[in-house]
């Protein structure tokens, strides 16, 4: 099943207001508010750069890390029965709807970076050192001829 193009002001726009929403009441602490208007903030950056990787992948890497904060924050401060009022129980809400709806803006935003150009594997930049450079060749300088026949290549059997 092939799910509908969405666009990502669509997807930040979503988020925005269930962030807002979940700030509400001041039940969750302000690190909620400022993680997730931190990494929306960061796709207004891939909204206005469509040609940067970077952007779309710090947005990705964002949302993915919020996946986890908001875990933590919803499961920490969640509020005990005798103090729930209406506004409170919405406010919570929010944030739960907005938590289980990132794992599929996290799809949707992975796939805008596949359309960017960006690979399947993360390249964080680790493996540039030792990578082997035995095949590596010069553009800048002619090739010398070897002065000693290969000694991989067989004699030729004279005809």
């Amino acid at each position: 099943m092939e799910l509908p193009a969405v666009s990502l002001k669509a997807i930040i726009l979503v988020h925005w207001l269930l962030t807002v929403w979940g700030c509400m009441n001041y039940m969750l602490p302000v690190s909620y508010a400022w993680g997730n208007f931190t990494v929306l903030a960061v796709g207004i950056w891939a909204i206005v750069q469509r040609d940067s990787l970077d952007a779309i992948t710090m947005f990705l890497t964002g949302l993915l890390l919020t996946v986890l904060t908001d875990i933590i924050h919803i499961s920490i401060f969640y509020p005990s029965h005798d103090f729930s009022s209406d506004a409170k129980r919405f406010s919570i809400g929010m944030a739960i709807f907005s938590l289980l709806l990132k794992p599929v803006s996290c799809y949707l935003v992975y796939r805008m970076y596949r359309e960017r150009g960006g690979e399947y594997t993360f390249n964080i930049g680790a493996g540039g050192a030792g990578q082997d450079r035995s095949t590596y060749e010069p553009i800048d300088q002619p090739e010398a001829p070897p002065q000693w026949p290969s000694s991989s290549k067989a004699a030729q059997p004279q005809y």
